[in-house]
Formats: structure tokens, sequence, C-alpha cells
């Protein structure tokens, strides 16, 4: 008998479970009052419950059901009219002030012996330990009631206001066969929500921290970006043009499909122009493309395409524009993964990685995040190139580019020459993958078509 599942109503977050919470199974949800619990428990309620076996929701004495309710009403996936039939709430607060938990053990157990339901939320568990005469009658209490959802096969979710370090001898976590923490973690000038699975009995999970925000929708979850298959896999053997033809030469006859290439160089080099003809050098061939700026905004993008004369947007491109002082990183990977799926693209220009890695602090994880990414576009077959601006104007005697370079299929250097009255600039193919180039440096300008690039020189 395949193993039944509780959904929800977010694939990803799902995916983190490992399909879903183990249904009939009892889980704890925890986290600090504010960080999306009752969102959480009430998407639940709402993608399982039906007429037959709905969902019962049941707040306790930390927050009056009235309150509940009218917060609920303002998120897209709660539907009045399935209140009092597919989803029905009762309120626990007065059963236990009259009878104590000896009263709320009664009501629950009426209640699901009355009619099999969907998932039973009790909101919040937490506060069911004040009410109790001491610490005995508390774990008396959540061991009955434990045995009696276990003997009805009852699916039900426990929301309490706990912290990490409280939940080791708390006797609920104890019982409870699954446990999710939702919690707001410092990240440099700004807090993020991260969610971590404690703990899942009878299934596989995925470990880690977890972004995630709350929104109108509910909870949307982005899961940890290390998780991404680095099996084996088949590429084409087409050669990818860069949008100009001598730097194809140069790195020997184009990029490999899937490919990654890394520009570098100083401000105003032409790392900008050079993944615009990239983009749309692609979608004159048919191949859709989408450039990822956080170096312009759209007005100054469009002004550039127009300039060249290109008509970005009537070739198969998209733009996506955003501020890093806006991007979380783990939305904005997942945000572009929708957006190149909808475009159907063959290629990817991200400007620059420099301001991505500003939004996300923490060394490790950004180099995590830039593996991900380029192992899945090299999978899907999607070339990608990359941007990182260097301080060295002429000389660079290191490549400050966060670590990417030993991901990268190709580096290409970008850099100013003095050629006595003015300032040039030069372009040096360092590195390809499974290619010969000419690691010999060429001076090039950028005109009206873009990048054109001209004869070697001996020095730079």
């Amino acid at each position: 008998m395949p193993e039944r599942r509780l959904t929800s109503g977010q694939d990803r977050f799902d995916a983190i479970l490992g399909g879903g919470l183990i249904d009939p199974s009892i889980a704890l949800i925890a986290g600090l009052p504010g960080s999306g619990k009752t969102v959480l428990a009430q998407q639940y309620a709402f993608a399982n419950g039906t007429d037959e076996r709905p969902a019962i929701y049941l707040s306790t004495v930390a927050e009056p059901l009235s309150k509940i309710l009218y917060f609920g009403e303002a998120l897209s996936f709660f539907d009045p009219d399935r209140v009092g039939r597919s989803v029905l709430f009762e309120d626990l607060g007065g059963q236990i002030d009259d009878n104590g938990l000896v009263g709320a053990l009664r009501r629950i157990s009426g209640l699901v012996e009355r009619q099999p339901c969907s998932v039973l939320i009790i909101d919040s568990f937490r506060a069911l330990r004040y009410r109790a005469a001491g610490e005995r009658e508390f774990e008396g209490f959540v061991h009955q009631l434990a045995g009696q959802l276990a003997a009805s096969g009852t699916m039900a979710l426990w929301l309490g206001e706990y912290r990490r370090d409280e939940l080791e001898g708390c006797p609920e976590f104890a019982v409870a066969d699954a446990a999710v923490l939702l919690a707001t973690e410092d990240a440099g000038q700004r807090d993020s929500r991260a969610l971590r699975v404690l703990k899942l009995r009878g299934s596989d999970f995925r470990s880690g921290a977890h972004a995630y925000r709350i929104e109108n929708s509910g909870i949307r979850v982005f899961p940890r970006l290390s998780d991404v298959d680095a099996g084996a896999y088949e590429l084409g053997e087409r050669r990818t043009t860069s949008g100009i033809a001598a730097l194809d030469m140069l790195v020997g006859e184009g990029y490999w499909p899937g490919s990654a290439t890394l520009v570098i160089g100083p401000s105003g080099s032409g790392k900008t122009v050079m993944g615009l003809q990239f983009v749309y050098g692609g979608a004159k061939l048919g191949e859709p493309g989408v450039y990822a700026s956080m170096q312009e905004n759209r007005v100054q993008l469009t002004r550039m395409i127009n300039g060249f004369g290109w008509g970005l947007d009537d070739h198969g491109a998209v733009l996506r524009c955003d501020s890093p002082n806006d991007i979380y990183i783990d939305q904005w990977y997942y945000d572009l993964l929708d957006t190149i799926k909808a475009a159907g693209a063959r290629r990817l220009v991200i400007d620059s990685l420099g301001d991505l890695a500003a939004a996300c602090p923490d060394e490790k994880r950004f180099r995590e995040f830039v593996y991900a990414l380029l192992n899945h576009c090299s999978r899907a077959g999607i070339s990608v190139l990359l941007t990182f601006e260097s301080a060295e104007l002429y000389g660079h005697t290191s490549l400050s580019e966060r670590g990417v370079s030993h991901l990268s299929d190709n580096v290409i250097l970008l850099q100013y020459v003095r050629n006595d009255v003015k300032v040039g600039r030069a372009l040096t193919v360092l590195k390809t993958r499974a290619s010969q180039h000419v690691p010999q440096s060429h001076e090039f300008e950028i005109t009206h078509d873009g990048i054109d690039i001209k004869a070697a020189l001996d020095t730079v």
C-alpha cells in the first residue's frame, strides 16, 4: 500500500519533506510569534479539507479565534464559503477555562470520534502547558492525546511558540513524529526567514536552512540551493556563438552548449555590452535568452539596446532588472528559474556577480548558490555568461571573483591599455575548458555595432 502524504499546498515545501508529512502522524510546527505558523497551518487546512473529511482548526487560549479568522481572510487561499463545511474552526478556550486539560482532551476526542477529519490543528499547543496544574499533568495530557490520535488514525498539527533550544526537553517534541522550526535569522543589515526540519520519522528530508517568505498567497518556500543533482548528463556538440565572430575564434569556434563564461573587467570596460551581444546573438538564431541585471535599471538598459539598434525584446530575449538592495538570493534564484522556463531560454546573462554576492554575505552559501545555478543550467543545456567588476584598471595581479573561476568553463579578462595619448581596451581569453584557445591579448573597440576585436597586442 503506497505511503500517504499530507500536502501543504506548496510543492517546494512538500519536496523538503520528502513528498509531504506522513499521514497519519503528529507534526509540531514551532516558531516565535510572527514566524508564520498560523498561516502555514491554515494552508494545510484549506489544501486538505473536504466536506467528507474536513480540516478541524482548534484555537486554545493564546489567540482568540475571531482574530485568527480576521487575519486569515486576507490570505488568497482562504475561502469563506468553505468555512463550516470543509474547514471547521472552533475555540477551545471556554472548555479549557471550565474544565482544564481534561475538558480539552474530552472535546478533542469527541471531535475525531464523531467524524474523520483530514487534519486536526491545535493553535497554540504550548499555551496548554500553562493551564496544567504541573509538569506531570501536562506530560500525561500529551501522551493521552497522542495515543488517542494514533488510535483513530488522525493527522495532527500542533503549533507552538518554541525556540529551538527549548524543544529538547518538551514532551510534545518527543511525542511528535515530525518537527518543523520557523525562524528569523540575521543576514547582515536585514533579517531573513528560514525553516528547518528537525525530525521526520519514517521519511528522508532535505536538511539545513530553507528560506521562506510570508505572502498574500501564504508561505512561499525556497529550498536550500545545494540540493542539486550532480549526476551524469549529455550535451550537444554544436557550439554556441558569443555574438562576436572574432571572439568565437579566440575561444575555439564558440562556447560549448551549457557552458559558463566569466567575464572580468573594470567599470566601463565592456562587460555589459559583451553580455548583451551574447543574448542578442543567440536571439537572432532563434535561441531565446534572459538578461538578469543588477547593474542597470530597465530604462538604462533599453536606451543602450536601442543605441546599438538591436531591438532586444523583438528577438526572443527577456530583461530582468532587480535592485541588489531588494534581493533575497534564494527567492531570486527560483524566480529566475521561473523566468527561464517561461521564456524557453537557452542563454542566460547575470550582470553582475559582485552585486549578487552582496545579497549573500555568507561566502560558503554564495558558492553553493553559484554551483547550484551553473549545474542546473548546464544540465538544461543553457549557456551562461557572468560578469564581475574588478578594481584594477590596467594590470591584473589576481582575479577577485569570489572563487567562481574554477566553476567557469571560460574566463575572459577585459582591461584598459595605455596607447600614447589615449586609453584603449584589451581582451584576453585566460581559460577555456575542452577547447583550444588563443591566450594572447587583443585590442577592441565598442562601436555602434557592439564589440569589435582588433589586432593582437604584444604587451598589455
